[in-house]
């Protein structure tokens, strides 16, 4: 493709993402499923304009309505096509000094040409600057949650924004049923992927440039799987161990599943559940290229399903890996922080509350229940801990020194003191994750007191 066509292909994406409203990366990938003649080449380079325009949306649509004069709304978020052009080369020519309206031609695939009074809005555009930006625009944050963000980062919010506007990185779970991390790497590394050690996670390889991993023989015969460090940490807090009762309540395509299954060396029970049979459906093939045979996926109607109440008191460990708002995954997936909505957040967290709730019932005495979300919140975080421990006296926080596993070496001193694990990508180079660990007294100390009749 042509400079001018790969353009229009951006375009074309961009305005398609605006109308479905479906996540970026769906739409992105449906468009180029359509287009199967688009190269690999052409793919990266309309994927780099598609995300620079994702990743400065909240900065581009400030600086339209400060250009035209008035306060930033949707609408200028959904600008015409050309214009929205005008706005891709503005983020260019601010972070690589480089706009070039020479590709407007109209010819060989290429946009239209841009019409006088587009130049003039251009020109106009330019002029805007960059101080002139509201503070929520500038960190690429929803206006009704920037307060939130100063209150949780104070001084590192800097850090943090840009932390979480850079792309994440490509960090890979080696497969320890198959592998080990040496010779994992030294596959890949065979394979063309370079990669270092990740600094917590034991298992985790981090990619030192861009690769198409699920290309390499080490990904097809289950050696890696992709999964952010925060992810494997949150499984490893779980402390699975061999011929345990396992249950992750909230699976969903399995990648916290395949990382437990690993640890329990495929031994003993373990239930992946979700109230999205889809999901699960989409973990066969996962389990199968990781050689997890110890899983057993099972829907749920809802999060009181009554096979919750049928297994009371039976499993070791619980993981409720609960939906939450993502505000930690953001690097990865820019488009959802457009997404949230005060409403949409108050009923995650009442629904995070009623899972862990119905999750905790699974728990024997003596066992360990897992509460995790990929949010930076207090309102999912913190929060929800303290409103569960208020309802159930017989669990105490075990703190992620006690948590950590011994099998997996010493406890990172950047994760030292940490009662529940709380990670930033400014911090710590991760998704923003929490996770808190829960310890059941035992069966003597147990004071719950639960109905019988309990749905």
């Amino acid at each position: 493709m042509t400079p001018g066509g790969r353009l229009q292909a951006a375009i074309e994406a961009l305005d398609q993402a605006r109308l479905d409203g479906r996540p970026a990366d769906r739409v992105l990938h449906d468009y180029f499923r359509e287009r199967r003649y688009v190269g690999g080449k052409d793919r990266r380079a309309i994927s780099d304009l598609f995300w620079a325009m994702e990743r400065n949306r909240a900065r581009l649509a400030a600086d339209c309505a400060l250009a035209e004069g008035r306060n930033p709304t949707d609408a200028a978020v959904r600008a015409e096509a050309g214009r929205r052009l005008a706005m891709a080369f503005c983020v260019r020519e601010r972070a690589e000094g480089v706009a070039d309206l020479s590709l407007f031609t109209g010819e060989s695939y290429a946009p239209v040409a841009v019409a006088p009074r587009e130049q003039d809005w251009l020109k106009a555009l330019r002029q805007v600057k960059i101080s002139q930006r509201p503070e929520w625009a500038w960190a690429e944050t929803p206006e009704w949650l920037w307060p939130r963000f100063v209150e949780i980062y104070g001084d590192a919010r800097e850090a943090e924004v840009e932390a979480a506007r850079a792309e994440g990185s490509v960090d890979l779970r080696v497969n320890a049923l198959k592998t080990t991390r040496d010779e994992a790497a030294a596959r890949l590394a065979a394979e063309g992927v370079e990669t270092a050690p990740m600094p917590y996670a034991p298992l985790g390889l981090r990619c030192l440039t861009r690769a198409n991993v699920a290309a390499t023989g080490a990904f097809k015969d289950g050696w890696v799987e992709v999964q952010d460090e925060s992810a494997q940490l949150a499984a490893l807090l779980v402390g699975a161990k061999p011929g345990e009762s396992v249950v992750d309540f909230c699976a969903g395509a399995g990648g916290k599943t395949l990382a437990l299954a690993a640890a329990m060396k495929n031994s003993g029970r373990l239930i992946a559940c979700d109230v999205r049979q889809a999901r699960l459906d989409r973990s066969a093939v996962r389990l199968r290229r990781a050689g997890a045979f110890n899983v057993t996926r099972r829907a749920l109607e809802s999060e009181t399903d009554k096979w919750v109440k049928r297994h009371k008191g039976t499993f070791d460990r619980v993981l409720v890996d609960a939906p939450c708002s993502g505000s930690g995954t953001w690097r990865r997936n820019p488009d959802a922080r457009w997404r949230a909505t005060p409403e949409g957040l108050a009923e995650l967290t009442a629904l995070q509350g009623r899972i862990l709730d119905s999750a905790a019932r699974l728990t024997r005495p003596g066992g360990r229940l897992l509460y995790a979300t990929c949010s930076i919140l207090p309102e999912e975080n913190r929060a929800r801990v303290e409103d569960f421990l208020t309802r159930h006296a017989e669990y105490r926080i075990l703190p992620v020194a006690d948590a950590w596993p011994e099998e997996a070496g010493p406890l990172p001193a950047g994760l030292a003191g940490m009662e529940c694990l709380s990670l930033t990508p400014g911090r710590h180079g991760t998704d923003g994750f929490f996770v808190a660990a829960f310890e059941r007294a035992a069966a003597a100390d147990d004071n719950t007191q639960e109905r019988d009749d309990a749905p």
